[in-house]
Formats: C-alpha cells, sequence, structure tokens
C-alpha cells in the first residue's frame, strides 16, 4: 500500500505508552497546580490531545528523515545516470544503492521498490515522482518532481537537472544540521527553564508544606493557579516556537 506521510498510526504499544504520558502530564499539573480529584476527571480528554500533538510531532520527524534520505536517494540516481543509465534504469540501480545505506524498512527503499515494480507495468516515471511528492507532502520532494516531469517533456538534460537539484537539497540540509547543532544548546536552555517553575513549586510543596495552602481548595487559589497556568503554557508555547526554525 502506499504510504501518506502526512499520517502517522501508532502502534498498540505506542498508543498505550503515549497515552500514560499525557495523562502523567495531567496528573502532575494537577498536583501542582490544583490538587484536586475534580478537576482529575475533568482532565479526562486532554491526554487524547497530547496524543494528537505527539502524531503531529511524528508526522514532522517522518518527513525530516524522508527528506535526508531523498537526497541520497538523488545522488544515487545522479551516479547512474553519470554512468550512462537511462532514468527508468537508473531507479533500480538507486534502489540497490540505497539497500546497501538503510534497512529493509526504511521508507525511500520502500518507494524505490515500489518505483522499480510500476516501471515494469510501464508506468511513467514522472507520474510515480509526481504521486511521490504528493503523498509526501515534503517540498524538496514536491519540487523535484515538477521539475523532473518538466526535463522529461521537454527533452532537457535530465543528468543536469538532478545534479544541481541533489546539489541544492544537500546544501540546504546541511544548513538545516548547522542550525540544529547551533541551536542544540538554546534548546536544553529552554527546556531546562520550561520545567524551572514546576520544580519550584514542587520544591515548595515538599519543604514548606503548609506555605502553599491558601492557593488550594478555594476559588482564589484555583483562579491564581489557573492565570499562572496559561502564562506558564503560553511561554513554554513561544519558547518552541523561537527555537524551532525552518530553512
Amino acid at each position: 500500500m502506499k504510504k501518506d506521510y502526512n499520517s502517522y498510526f501508532f502502534t498498540k504499544g505506542e498508543w498505550i505508552k503515549y497515552w500514560g504520558e499525557g495523562f502523567l502530564i495531567c496528573a502532575g499539573i494537577n498536583y501542582l497546580f490544583y490538587e484536586s480529584w475534580i478537576l482529575l476527571l475533568c482532565m479526562f480528554p486532554l491526554p487524547f490531545l497530547f496524543l494528537k500533538w505527539k502524531r503531529r510531532q511524528l508526522v514532522k520527524n517522518q518527513k525530516r528523515v524522508l527528506n535526508h534520505q531523498f537526497k541520497d536517494a538523488l545522488d544515487a540516481l545522479n551516479v547512474a545516470l553519470q554512468a550512462g543509465y537511462s532514468a527508468e534504469n537508473a531507479i533500480f540501480a538507486c534502489c540497490q544503492e540505497l539497500e546497501k545505506i538503510y534497512s529493509e524498512d526504511a521508507d525511500i527503499v520502500k518507494e524505490f521498490r515500489y518505483f522499480g515494480v510500476q516501471l515494469n507495468l510501464k508506468v511513467p516515471l514522472e507520474k510515480l515522482f509526481l504521486d511521490f511528492g504528493k503523498r509526501s507532502r515534503v517540498e524538496d520532494i514536491e519540487n523535484f518532481a515538477v521539475i523532473f516531469q518538466t526535463a522529461k517533456r521537454t527533452g532537457g538534460d535530465m543528468k543536469t537537472a538532478i545534479e544541481k537539484t541533489a546539489q541544492m537539497l544537500g546544501e540546504k540540509i546541511e544548513v538545516q544540521k548547522e542550525i540544529e547543532a547551533t541551536l542544540a544548546a538554546k534548546k536544553s536552555e529552554q527546556m531546562i527553564m520550561s520545567f524551572m517553575p514546576c520544580g519550584i513549586i514542587m520544591y515548595m510543596r515538599l519543604t514548606s508544606p503548609g506555605f502553599l495552602d491558601v492557593l488550594y481548595g478555594n476559588l482564589f487559589g484555583m483562579t491564581a493557579m489557573t492565570i499562572c497556568l496559561a502564562v506558564y503554557g503560553t511561554a513554554w508555547w513561544m519558547g518552541r516556537r523561537i527555537v524551532e526554525i525552518q530553512v
């Protein structure tokens, strides 16, 4: 079956794991900010929202990995074309090279194997790339599919087109890796700062049990804690947005 890279389906183990993480987050929020069993029960839908957020993160990571794999596929495809293969035969050579680099379960290996099966059924290669780009929703793959289709239809220099595209994609990925390496320390700092407010509340509750009692079990305390939680959530979201830079 053709894979839609804009979706992700949890395995049973992943579903239990991530739902459990969502529940623990809700339990932690309830303990630190409310200490109310009724509010904890009202938070029951939140783990499912956490699952939805986690799915988006996994989809984003899935696309990022596929983009890196596609760069290696273009390099192998370019080598095959330079060796004198036609574009269709280069796909089979490229698939063999990818199998040496990645495991059999890698998405790019499965895709190029699928290409090979479809080519044997006389499906045009440019149609396969366009379909791949549409399913992947990865900008670089979509752009390459359009370039490849144009070169095929107009009789352009296929070798030069693929070589230039592979070079540009490689440079873009290298820039992304450099940015990620540069921001690694900042991301760690942001993560630590995000946990600091919760850590302070936990410390005060453990070392001075009665100091924060005024904030629990009454309307004023719940309102104040809700405002603090909203400010904390907004700050966490903004921090995540700041350290996520797209090229």
